[in-house]
């Protein structure tokens, strides 16, 4: 049976149009864009801290999907910050980053 929402082909050009410190909210991100029809990639980002102090999870789509996603990413920050809550950790809104 063929998997009705595939993981983006590597070889294809992917667009991060989402990060967070939060790999819950990185999930519930995820599946908004899933029932979209949008398919996606969660990766996270380690690194020692030591070395470069970042980490968190990013979600990546491809390039031709990535408007879309963009939007789907705003209405979930809009809704979710409706009820006055405040983001404890900001997650920024990549425009430009492109994973090839």
């Amino acid at each position: 049976m063929a998997n009705p929402n595939p993981r983006p082909d590597p070889d294809e050009t992917l667009v991060c149009v989402f990060d967070t410190e939060q790999e819950s909210e990185a999930m519930v991100v995820s599946g908004l864009l899933e029932v979209e029809g949008i398919d996606c990639e969660v990766t996270a980002l380690d690194a020692p801290q030591d070395v470069l102090p970042i980490g968190g999870t990013v979600i990546l789509v491809r390039e031709e999907d990535a408007e879309r996603a963009r939007e789907v990413v705003r209405e979930y920050r809009r809704t979710s910050n409706e009820g006055g809550e405040e983001d404890a950790v900001a997650a920024r809104e990549p425009e430009d980053d492109v994973i090839d």
